[in-house]
């Protein structure tokens, strides 16, 4: 059985994170990524037809491994117990709706989302480090991370230090993310964001995919939500082929989340198609698998609706988020 990720460095690889060159030569010494191949195999996942009885199992997979998200500054405590309500309950009409994954908040307002969702089994994530930017001293940051955990949060999305990344200077970036999961404690899962869209190409993406799986994270996320290019097939598939390989190097199995940009249900089946058919049906689990998002469970449980009962519903069959 696969073991989940801790600070400690990563089973048979400790000798890579010993010295900012070994790092270095460790991450330019991974295989380069074939940009045509790449693409063209997610698209070609993508054309896959999933009908009827796989359609439905589909449709409640996605809902389950959604973290409803709210990262604006005009949140209110009303509205994130809005969200939470939401959250335990997608379709108050449809008590066989299965909840989604978890809610994702700011550290103000765990204890609101807590609350909300207290006995439910809905997680409450919370975005630290400086969200989304992530430009703080290393101080600020864990001081958001270590606000985000005493209030509940049970699992923490960080952003890393693009800047540093770009620069080359990795074992600041694997030293930043070692910090934070120590911060994090034993109560809460690590969700470690690299912002794809900022990344440039497919090998930064590689490159950043293993040194946060070197450095403990649980997760690996694509984005923020706040940048241009979020969430791609491309690039999702692209980390799912990075946590296949590092389980079957270290035993360590390490979950994947795209984030933004993913709307319908049509695009969120298409992305359980690369899980299965790149890392396996393991991460077919809101355990390893989840979407970041705020609309796409709208659309979710109005095609959920459309399949129980033939005709699509109106607008107003879902809340407004």
């Amino acid at each position: 059985m696969p073991t989940t990720a801790s600070a400690a460095p990563a089973p048979g690889l400790a000798d890579v994170t010993a010295s900012d060159s070994t790092l270095r030569r460790f991450l330019h010494g991974l295989p380069g990524v074939d940009t045509v191949g790449l693409e063209a195999r997610a698209a070609s996942l993508g054309t896959r037809s999933i009908k009827t009885t796989a359609k439905a199992y589909a449709l409640d997979l996605a809902i389950s491994m959604v973290d409803l998200t709210t990262l604006e500054g005009a949140d209110t405590p009303g509205k994130v117990r809005a969200l939470g309500a939401k959250a335990v309950r997608p379709d108050p009409t449809d008590r066989t709706s299965p909840a989604t994954a978890a809610v994702c908040v700011y550290p103000d307002m765990v204890p609101v989302a807590k609350e909300t969702v207290a006995g439910s089994g809905v997680k409450v994530a919370s975005v630290a480090t400086a969200f989304p930017a992530g430009r703080a001293s290393l101080a600020v940051k864990l001081a958001d991370v270590r606000e985000a955990v005493a209030a509940g949060a049970d699992e923490v999305d960080m952003v890393i230090d693009r800047g540093a990344f770009l620069a080359g200077n990795y074992l600041k970036v694997y030293d930043e993310i070692v910090a934070v999961k120590e911060a994090c404690g034993t109560s809460a899962r690590l969700k470690v964001i690299f912002e794809t869209g900022e990344l440039s190409t497919y090998d930064n993406i590689r490159r950043a995919s293993w040194l946060g799986m070197l450095a403990g994270a649980d997760f690996i996320k694509t984005s923020t939500g706040k940048v241009a290019v979020n969430a791609t097939p491309s690039n999702t598939l692209l980390m799912l082929e990075a946590v296949r390989d590092f389980r079957a190097q270290t035993g360590v199995q390490v979950g994947v989340k795209p984030a933004g940009g993913i709307r319908t249900a049509k695009d969120a089946i298409k992305f359980l198609v690369l899980v299965k058919e790149t890392a396996g049906e393991d991460w077919l689990d809101n355990h390893w698998f989840r979407f970041g998002a705020s609309s796409l469970l709208n659309d979710l449980l109005m095609q959920r609706q459309k399949l129980a009962t033939g005709r699509y519903s109106g607008p107003d069959y879902v809340t407004v988020d």
